[in-house]
């Protein structure tokens, strides 16, 4: 016989299934908003009931993703997404994966567009400029290939032009993806962050209420004692 067997169980409320009383809740730790919406969908939920911790996480979602509807009306997927988080306890913060398979013309362009802006390229494009002119015009007595006003030139340097442009952009396009998908997931962190605080202090409050409720009637007990003694005299 293992431990857990011996392990005191309790009845769901919701569900009325059995479960391990430390997987449980009672209805005193569960904040009002969300003991509204359990009282709802199973009337009776009072003072000595207990909920199992995968109906909790459903209420839970439910409850926020109403607060959420209440504050912004209709929820986009992200924040869908996040609210069902809080059921699926899934970790919503991954790292980017810069290194994920891309296509030929993919790498070509991001490598295209790194050494187009790099000094390198400038440096290059300034000695090949140079070169061509020099050659061009200090064989003007000679044979050249592309006098002055150098029409050749001119229309290489507008094919270059023609054809880095638009695969500079086809770069930045997939750079562009990436940084959407890193604010993509930074706002559902910082969402989730959020909520999280918001429950926080909600269940601080509740739990403090509470303690105040019990020394209330601590005291009240107190007085009642200190008077039965008093009349007793």
């Amino acid at each position: 016989m293992t431990a857990s067997t011996h392990a005191p169980k309790g009845i769901c409320h919701v569900c009325g299934e059995s479960h391990s009383l430390s997987t449980m809740s009672p209805f005193g730790s569960v904040r009002p908003g969300v003991s509204e919406l359990i009282a709802e969908a199973a009337p009776g939920w009072a003072e000595g009931r207990l909920i199992c911790r995968r109906d909790l996480s459903r209420f839970r979602r439910l409850y926020i993703e109403r607060a959420l509807e209440k504050e912004r009306g209709v929820l986009s997927d992200i924040d869908r997404e996040v609210v069902a988080s809080f059921e699926t306890g899934q970790i919503l913060s991954h790292q980017p994966d810069d290194d994920a398979p891309t296509s030929f013309g993919d790498r070509a362009a991001d490598t295209v567009a790194s050494f187009g802006g790099s000094w390198k390229f400038i440096g290059l494009f300034v000695a090949v400029l140079g070169g061509w002119i020099v050659l061009n015009v200090a064989g003007a007595s000679g044979e050249v290939f592309d006098p002055y006003p150098f029409i050749l030139l001119n229309l290489v340097l507008s094919c270059v032009a023609a054809i880095q442009a638009p695969v500079i952009m086809m770069s930045q396009r997939r750079q562009e993806t990436k940084d959407r998908q890193r604010s993509q997931n930074d706002y559902q962190v910082n969402l989730k962050a959020e909520l999280e605080i918001r429950q926080l202090h909600e269940k601080l409050d509740h739990q403090l209420a509470q303690q105040w409720q019990k020394l209330v009637a601590l005291q009240q007990i107190q007085i009642d004692l200190l008077e039965e003694r008093l009349r007793g005299r």
